[in-house]
């Protein structure tokens, strides 16, 4: 049995999310359903994580296992001719057996996007009709790096078996009229970057101070944080591996 990783791309606004469910259009659904005409096999992809409904990705990773060799340039053509046109397969290869998309990742950012004009070309973003102050925004990211418990950014009632979180960059960034929030660390809970970019805007149009952030983190509870803002506008950025993970021929 050999093991490859895959490397995905998709918008969307079409998919209930990446976790196949029923009743329900998904991402893992769409690529199961593809992967096994290709490989004629009935080829399970576990994914490095969820995104929720409306989410995107500009690099998703997954893996999935294969009874035989794969010419990697011949699959990637062969299913992104299978897949509709909001979903793209840009890179396939193969790793060691151990290696887990979930499990192996060391590093997930995600980017977010707000503005104070709507644009008509580009739906995936968030408008805000106030002025955002990105220092002070940028002052309370900075207490958000380090390991904490994010519990207040937290789905509600999401069960896992920590809500510890060690985050390594969280700042704003403005580009013209757009400001985009970059949030980067080594796991990240349900609903959680959603949550904190609520809370981040609430200090950044002036309805709270820099200090609130520690505030929030300290009371463990999710109605004491902002509102989850949209999801059209989040993005998964990138995902990091060891290096060590590729299989080499020897």
């Amino acid at each position: 049995m050999m093991r490859y990783f895959i490397e995905i791309s998709y918008n969307g606004d079409n998919y209930h999310g990446w976790q196949k469910q029923k009743n329900a259009i998904t991402i893992q659904e769409i690529l199961i359903e593809s992967a096994s005409k290709i490989l004629a096999d009935n080829i399970d992809i576990v994914g490095a994580g969820r995104t929720d409904t409306g989410v995107h990705a500009y690099k998703m990773c997954a893996h999935f296992d294969s009874i035989k060799e794969i010419n990697c340039q011949d699959f990637l053509f062969r299913i992104n001719s299978f897949l509709p046109s909001d979903i793209q397969v840009t890179d396939i290869y193969r790793v060691v057996n151990e290696a887990h998309a979930r499990f192996s990742a060391i590093k997930r950012t995600y980017y977010y996007y707000v503005s104070n004009k709507r644009n008509v070309f580009n739906k995936n973003i968030y408008v805000v009709h106030k002025d955002i102050n990105i220092e002070k925004m940028n002052e309370a990211s900075s207490y958000l790096i380090g390991k904490h418990d994010f519990t207040s950014f937290a789905k509600a009632h999401s069960y896992t078996h920590t809500n510890m979180c060690d985050l390594s960059s969280a700042f704003w960034q403005r580009k013209e009229d757009d400001l985009i929030f970059s949030i980067s660390a080594n796991r990240f809970l349900r609903n959680m970057v959603r949550s904190i970019v609520g809370t981040l805007l609430e200090i950044g149009v002036g309805n709270k101070n820099t200090d609130y952030i520690n505030f929030v983190l300290n009371q463990k509870k999710r109605s004491s944080a902002g509102v989850s803002v949209p999801a059209n506008a989040l993005f998964l950025y990138d995902i990091e591996y060891p290096d060590n993970i590729k299989h080499y021929v020897k």
